[in-house]
């Protein structure tokens, strides 16, 4: 069987393609693009010329099978407009009925703006999620800010230039306080990162006009602080542990992690509550 190639292709400077993503290119017998106008000053630079197909959001039902024929036929190179195809784009489909029809689909990985603005960031990078676009309907929009106010992890999203204000003063209304990272034309001659809070971005937009490609970077909600356990709370607890059979040490260890109390306040608690005879015995 044949090969879907997944070529990832510079988001702006056209230095950032691979080697291996040129050769690949070369040697395809086809190349489907998002934008063949686009994706052909890509390939004139690198002397580059093997046949293209369109493949976009607007024609991917009917061409599928067009490009699914040529699978049969011979390898075919997958890229989008800018950056790593599937991300965003139309390749999801396509990647689908490629594996269904018993292809090899390989990955050629190079630039990916998500990818990108988050290691620029300074948020944190062990847990992320990517979110695409934020929805443009009300009720969606209102159930999407609903999950990310209880999404712990770092938050990517792309949004368009005419959109980027109206979608920061929702977030800015949302969560005032979480950090925000605007990246703006990322690897092009006009770059640019700001960073700050969703209410100190609202106000950075009021006098700068938002041109080019953005990639919004959103810190993840703060862990929730532990409900404090009362007096009451803590010792029925205490008197549960004991009584299944814990010695008092661990008793104290587990329930002041529970009760979000110091261990030395519930010990002290434990102390005050018992017999005399209680009293003098070790902890």
């Amino acid at each position: 069987m044949s090969t879907l190639y997944l070529v990832a292709t510079p988001i702006g400077n056209l230095e950032d393609m691979t080697l291996r993503a040129i050769r690949v290119l070369r040697e395809a017998p086809l190349i489907a693009a998002e934008d063949t106008r686009t994706t052909r000053v890509l390939l004139d630079r690198y002397q580059i010329s093997a046949p293209m197909t369109s493949y976009h959001e607007h024609n991917k039902l009917g061409k599928l099978d067009t490009i699914l024929a040529a699978l049969d036929a011979g390898d075919v190179a997958l890229v989008s407009d800018a950056g790593t195809p599937g991300i965003s784009d139309p390749g999801y489909e396509l990647v689908v009925a490629a594996i269904a029809r018993g292809h090899t689909v390989t990955a050629i990985p190079g630039a990916c703006a998500a990818i990108s603005a988050l290691t620029v960031s300074g948020l944190p990078t062990h847990a992320f999620v990517f979110e695409g676009f934020a929805p443009r309907k009300p009720a969606a929009l209102a159930r999407w800010i609903e999950e990310m106010g209880r999404e712990r992890r770092t938050i990517v999203l792309y949004e368009a230039p005419h959109r980027l204000a109206k979608t920061v003063a929702v977030l800015a209304d949302a969560f005032p306080s979480r950090r925000l990272v605007i990246a703006c034309e990322l690897t092009k001659m006009f770059e640019s990162v700001w960073r700050g809070t969703c209410e100190t971005a609202r106000d950075y937009l009021r006098s700068h006009t938002p041109r080019g490609e953005y990639v919004l970077v959103l810190e993840g909600a703060a862990p929730q602080p532990a409900e404090t356990w009362s007096e009451a709370q803590v010792l029925n607890a205490l008197n549960a542990r004991l009584a299944a059979g814990a010695t008092r040490r661990d008793a104290v260890r587990d329930v002041a992690e529970q009760a979000g109390w110091n261990k030395r306040d519930v010990t002290a608690l434990l102390h005050a509550s018992a017999e005399p005879a209680e009293r003098r015995e070790d902890f």
